[in-house]
């Protein structure tokens, strides 16, 4: 089986691969990224030595070709959160949702079977009373979440008139080490916090609701996804598990308790955060129930702080590093080697001295084998 991984060196694909190498060995991997957050490296080696091949291309201009002998479509390129969506929205549109569709119709035209997107439960955005299930109506609330409802309609839409399999999995919002982690997702940005500064500060008044799952988790529903047998051409199903709903006041507190001496700060008087909604996770435990999560909040928290600490973790100014995406887009638009698009500039100058170049070129060549 060959699989193509687009947007592998973000903070998903590094579990990703790592898991689908682990569990189909014998499968082709092929990685498809353009290499903004390559150096965002929280790990010693490079998670993309699993792979049988790198693709440097952007998704927004991949050719037919690379979809030649491709069985099955693993789409993770994205613009992939709410401040670089406001801050990027056009851009946000032309990769989350044109070239998203773009993507699916190359492959159903190259004759792939499965194409599975990583959508969002984000486009439930405010949902008051009970928990979201996938016939509710959807309330998308910022450009990223809009973004992934546009695509899974175009995406329905390319199900119905080819013969390729897509699964649109509505992804609770990711938390856990990566080879690549990020700090600008709730659980981890709170666990570096009270790692490096002993405090939680939550901007809400914390009662906002969060369904959470972990990277590791997140991939194993790829994996039932790609191999899928019921639930039709086009399915959107919500991922994660009942378990992980929880409001954000009650994450700071687990963060607290595991890691002793933290403070917890809570905003009592902030204006409401809009973005609140739990979710209803039935139809995939009774669709994939040897894929449900099995990492708890406690096992998230612990391997974060595992994680973190082997990583070298030291700056309390965290927020200002790589490991926060939009820090990375600014410095590169503001270096020269990327446009306002997001796309690369004819400037090798600043792209030689783009932040952690020299670094990835070193494990790049510690990697190759000879």
């Amino acid at each position: 089986m060959k699989i193509l991984i687009t947007g592998n060196m973000g903070y998903v694909g590094p579990a990703v691969v790592s898991h689908l190498r682990r569990e189909m060995p014998d499968c082709m991997l092929v990685g498809v990224d353009t290499g903004l957050f390559a150096h965002c490296l929280t790990q010693a080696s490079l998670p993309e030595r699993l792979l049988n091949s790198q693709v440097f291309a952007d998704v927004r201009d991949l050719p037919a070709e690379l979809f030649e002998g491709v069985d099955a479509v693993v789409h993770l390129a994205a613009v992939s959160n709410d401040p670089m969506g406001g801050r990027f929205e056009a851009v946000t549109d032309e990769i989350n949702h044109r070239a998203t569709l773009r993507t699916a119709e190359l492959a159903a035209g190259m004759g792939v079977k499965s194409f599975v997107f990583a959508s969002s439960c984000s486009m439930y955005g405010f949902a008051e009373g009970g928990a979201r299930t996938e016939s509710d109506e959807l309330n998308p609330l910022t450009a990223y979440s809009r973004s992934k409802v546009a695509a899974e309609t175009g995406l329905g839409e390319i199900a119905r008139h080819s013969q390729m399999t897509v699964s649109a999995l509505r992804f609770s919002t990711a938390c856990g080490f990566s080879g690549r982690t990020r700090l600008d997702l709730v659980l981890n940005d709170f666990v570096a916090s009270a790692l490096k500064t002993g405090r939680v500060s939550v901007l809400s008044d914390g009662t906002p609701w969060r369904p959470l799952i972990h990277v590791n988790d997140m991939a194993r529903a790829i994996e039932w996804a790609l191999l899928r047998q019921d639930g039709g051409n086009f399915l959107a199903v919500n991922v994660g598990s009942e378990d992980w709903n929880y409001q954000v006041r009650e994450l700071a507190e687990a963060v607290a308790a595991s890691i002793p001496g933290t403070v917890v700060e809570i905003n009592k008087d902030a204006p409401p955060d809009r973005r609140s909604y739990r979710v209803n996770f039935d139809l995939y435990r009774s669709l994939a129930p040897a894929h449900q999560p099995e990492v708890t909040l406690a096992g998230a928290i612990a391997d974060l702080k595992t994680g973190l600490d082997a990583a070298g973790l030291k700056d309390p100014d965290y927020r200002s590093s790589q490991l926060v995406r939009l820090n990375v887009l600014t410095r590169a638009i503001d270096g020269g080697s990327l446009g306002a698009d997001l796309r690369y500039t004819a400037n090798p100058a600043a792209a030689t001295f783009s932040p952690g170049f020299k670094d990835l070129a070193l494990r790049t060549r510690e990697a190759m084998p000879g």
